[in-house]
């Protein structure tokens, strides 16, 4: 991989450009406090409710850390998630124009003086392209304000480079999220750049109006409104079958077509008594037993033969147990995905209860869910004024 994304933009511009052209596009730049506090998840729903309020709306992720491959380009799985479900029309590679690999800050720490002014006009560049002719711009950081700071790109000197004012996304709570944002803030205020904002996610539904009265009262004192509050939406934190196939290294047995989107809502151990297997059946269900439990696989068969019984979301075959290939051949005529793993039983019941489950391109189900949360709970109004 070369030095930085490949790509090019505005080829007409000569030299290295070191400050976007485009300075009258709104933009924020979306930062965190911490990982999985729902950063992703908030450009998202401000994608999708920007553009239903009519707004022509723009999207960047100027660092990419986790780099997938797309049309060539070396671009973050985030700016494939955006672009995938809301077809932002903008080349890919300008939506993600600084590629991290696992060799990057090495070399970068090694000629600091060749590679940064790459940086910059690559982020200039992209930005302005990703601008063109739109209304507003969600550049979306790469984690807590500090985060690239090695190679001098840290989400606040980026959000300087671009001219961008700030919305930090914290988690729930009142002192830990002031505090985190109290640092944060701090790095923002030395670049220049003004925190317009802030969005408290993942709040219990009965704490909403206690966080909102007294976190707000706490960030004000810091000099920063609340925007929103975000009650806590389980289904958002709920994997689908592929994504606990590929945390647990499973191996599919059997796939019927979509059954990697079905969505896991209760996860079960398969130590009942194969005459009562079937009470525990259901919509989202996801059972783990021994692949030599031949007598529940029976009872389980034996259910989704039945008109009408909603059985499981999926089976996971633990301990590297297979059943005879007569009973294997049977589960395959059925709908119920099967997974086979190495694990032990209560390994993987361990696993996918602590996964961080992130939204997927394929999570079409979640994406109204999120754009709701955001409509229904962020000033959007007052956001756009700030900016």
């Amino acid at each position: 991989m070369g030095l930085l994304n490949t790509a090019r933009f505005a080829e007409d511009i000569p030299g290295l450009m070191t400050k976007p052209l485009n300075t009258t596009t709104k933009r924020v730049f979306v930062a965190a406090t911490r990982m999985n506090d729902g950063k992703t998840t908030t450009c998202l729903g401000l994608y999708g409710a920007l553009r239903g309020l009519g707004l022509n709306v723009g999207y960047i992720k100027p660092v990419a850390q986790r780099i997938i491959q797309v049309e060539g380009h070396p671009v973050d799985e985030d700016t494939q998630l955006v672009n995938s479900i809301y077809r932002v029309n903008i080349p890919i590679a300008a939506m993600s124009p600084v590629a991290i690999d696992p060799t990057f800050t090495r070399r970068y720490l090694e000629s600091p003086e060749e590679i940064y002014p790459q940086v910059v006009d690559r982020m200039c560049r992209a930005f302005d392209r990703s601008a063109y002719e739109k209304d507003v711009v969600i550049i979306e950081g790469s984690g807590h304000a500090g985060v690239g700071a090695v190679f001098d790109s840290s989400n606040a000197a980026n959000a300087q480079l671009l001219e961008s004012k700030c919305l930090l996304v914290a988690g729930g709570g009142i002192g830990k999220p002031v505090d985190e944002i109290a640092m944060n803030k701090a790095l923002f205020d030395q670049k220049g750049v003004e925190c317009v904002g802030v969005i408290l996610n993942k709040v219990l539904r009965d704490k909403i109006d206690y966080v909102r009265e007294y976190a707000g009262r706490g960030l004000a004192r810091l000099g920063v409104p609340l925007l929103g509050v975000l009650p806590l939406q389980e289904s958002l934190a709920k994997p689908n079958l592929a994504q606990i196939v590929q945390e647990i290294d499973g191996q599919w047995l059997h796939r019927p077509e979509g059954s990697g989107a079905r969505r896991i809502q209760k996860v079960i151990m398969g130590a009942m008594s194969a005459n009562s297997v079937s009470a525990y059946l259901g919509p989202g269900v996801l059972m783990i037993l021994p692949g030599d439990r031949e007598d529940l696989l029976y009872s389980i068969i034996a259910s989704a033969g039945v008109k009408g019984c909603q059985v499981a979301q999926g089976l996971i075959l633990t301990n590297n147990l297979q059943p005879h290939s007569r009973l294997l051949e049977m589960m395959r005529q059925t709908n119920i995905p099967v997974v086979g793993t190495d694990a032990e039983g209560f390994a993987v019941t361990a696993k996918i209860n602590n996964m961080t489950v992130k939204t997927q391109p394929e999570d079409a189900d979640k994406i109204p869910v999120i754009e709701e949360l955001i409509r229904e709970n962020i000033d959007l109004k007052a956001l756009l004024q700030v900016l």
